[in-house]
């Protein structure tokens, strides 16, 4: 398929960049004035596939969700599985001993819907100040947000779907609204994580969780309700893409072993309240 797919666009083969390990050196820099020698380009890893891998998610089960302006959700795989519910499948990462996979989900929106909300009402610092807002109610008032701000994407891959807010009544307030734009960040994850447990080999028994929106307790506990598995949530939302670097390096070099345990005591948990 690689070999057609060159030919469909005429690109030739020796164009494109060598495959190699994730934890591989890429290239050196050229020597200059402002650099003394020449450094190695090495540990092309990001986002999604940086952060599972700073999450020590090794072995198929896991699933991180990272919260940003969208949302993407990622689970294991030993090897390559094809879904049917609007997945995608990708390479996690390559090791000097073999190969892994990943299915994968992107968000279109999530975090981004906070911000919409936050300028709307016209409030200093949109995130923090709308989950302000939204701590100050216990639930939505039965209202509900789809923020279908630029289609949606996984599962539903639907573009030309547009944002709804429902169940108003004179009773709604600005604080039932805010709940409802944070509870749409969990109900879109949600909807990923049962494709993944439909299209999962394995059973997926918690859901690790980093990124701004993480940080967000109320968030958490709300995705843990509706999961109705433990949500694992870095301590430090931004630092798993930091440490995953140090640990592609460091199993290339040897400074470090997989610090599974290290890893699991900076988190914070939340468990699924019993129904």
């Amino acid at each position: 398929m690689g070999r057609r797919l060159l030919e469909v666009f005429g690109i030739p083969a020796a164009v494109l960049p060598r495959i190699g390990p994730s934890s591989g050196v890429f290239g050196l820099t050229a020597a200059g004035r402002r650099t003394a020698g020449r450094h190695s380009y090495r540990e092309p890893h990001r986002d999604s596939h940086a952060a599972l891998f700073g999450h020590a998610a090794f072995r198929p089960g896991a699933v991180k969700a990272t919260y940003g302006t969208g949302s993407s959700l990622m689970t294991l795989l030993e090897a390559p599985v094809l879904s049917r519910a609007g997945l995608s499948t990708t390479v996690a990462w390559g090791l000097a001993d073999r190969t892994w996979y990943a299915l994968e989900g992107n968000i279109t929106v999530t975090g981004g819907a906070v911000d919409w909300l936050g300028q709307v009402l016209g409030l200093d610092d949109p995130a923090q100040s709308v989950a302000n807002l939204a701590a100050t109610t216990p639930a939505s008032g039965g209202v509900y947000l789809v923020p279908a701000f630029a289609g949606l994407g996984a599962p539903h891959w639907d573009p030309d779907a547009r944002g709804l807010v429902c169940g108003l009544t004179q009773g709604t307030s600005a604080a039932h609204i805010a709940r409802a734009t944070i509870e749409s960040i969990a109900y879109q994850v949600r909807d990923v994580f049962d494709a993944m447990r439909e299209a999962s080999p394995v059973a997926l028994p918690e859901l690790l969780a980093d990124g701004g929106a993480s940080a967000n307790d109320m968030l958490m506990q709300f995705q843990a309700d509706l999961l109705g598995c433990p949500v694992v949530a870095a301590a430090r939302p931004i630092s798993r893409l930091v440490e995953q670097h140090g640990w592609l390096s460091g199993r290339r070099h040897l400074a470090w072993a997989r610090r599974s345990a290290t890893a699991t005591a900076r988190h914070r948990s939340f468990r699924a309240a019993d129904r």
